[in-house]
């Protein structure tokens, strides 16, 4: 009985590392802080291996265009809908983990603005020395923001002050070191990042809520390992985990 089960264990492990995969990801930004707790708990209740790239929005798309072909992707649940219209994307299994709203942060220790409304927000971006904000033909975020100053009318005082950087290239870095007096960029890409404050969200006026969400790929020939991944982000189990990354639960 003993030496049956010795060589039934043996070919567990024979066999183990070929039900394993890696799993090949293409990400925005806003899921990185959560994605550094959940992937280690998946790889090591799976053995599954994540392999993650992250990049601004614009990119990934340019990628996904070029005919790249990761396992599956975290972006926007707009550009998950459009992308599975031109069938580069299953909609099956698809499915949203969060709603990230965009946030005001300044230097730790500085004074808050006041942002409570449309209007003082307005006069607050017009107040600053210096904005830091998302490309807006890079992110869902800078492109909402160019909006929002067009709707404020006072993009071209904006455009004087701004520097355009998404917040994997440093921009929330920037506000931290008092190279910008404001900075404006979803709440999961801020909230653990330190020597900043934020001074809270957008007005609901000029609010974006941004929900993010995974599909995989039409070129993944072995979707499961990924879509086990989907299920594991979005189980109720791991809803704290993206609440204290910034992200809201996303609608039922």
């Amino acid at each position: 009985m003993k030496k049956l089960a010795l060589v039934l264990a043996s070919l567990v492990m024979a066999t183990f590392p070929t039900m394993a995969a890696d799993i090949n990801i293409m990400s925005g930004g806003a899921p990185k802080e959560a994605l550094a707790v959940l992937i280690p708990q998946f790889e090591k209740q799976t053995g599954h291996h994540i392999k993650m790239a992250y990049m601004v929005i614009s990119a990934l798309q340019q990628k996904l265009a070029a005919g790249e072909t990761p396992d599956m992707v975290f972006m926007p649940t707009t550009a998950i809908a459009n992308l599975a219209k031109e069938g580069k994307l299953r909609a099956e299994g698809s499915a949203p983990f969060g709603i990230v709203k965009i946030v005001t942060i300044v230097k730790e220790g500085a004074p808050r603005p006041d942002i409570s409304t449309p209007e003082a927000f307005r006069a607050t971006l017009l107040k600053a020395q210096s904005v830091v904000y998302s490309t807006p033909t890079a992110t869902p975020s800078g492109a909402h923001m160019a909006k929002v100053v067009a709707q404020l009318e006072i993009a071209d005082a904006v455009e004087k002050k701004v520097t355009y950087r998404p917040a994997l290239d440093g921009g929330v870095e920037m506000v931290a070191d008092g190279k910008a007096e404001i900075g404006i960029y979803p709440s999961s890409e801020v909230i653990h990042v330190k020597g900043v404050t934020q001074a809270g969200p957008l007005p609901d006026a000029l609010q974006m809520n941004l929900i993010y969400g995974a599909a995989t790929t039409v070129a993944n020939p072995n979707p499961e390992p990924a879509l086990a991944f989907i299920r594991f982000m979005t189980s109720k189990d791991n809803l704290g985990v993206w609440k204290n990354a910034g992200f809201e639960p996303p609608a039922n």
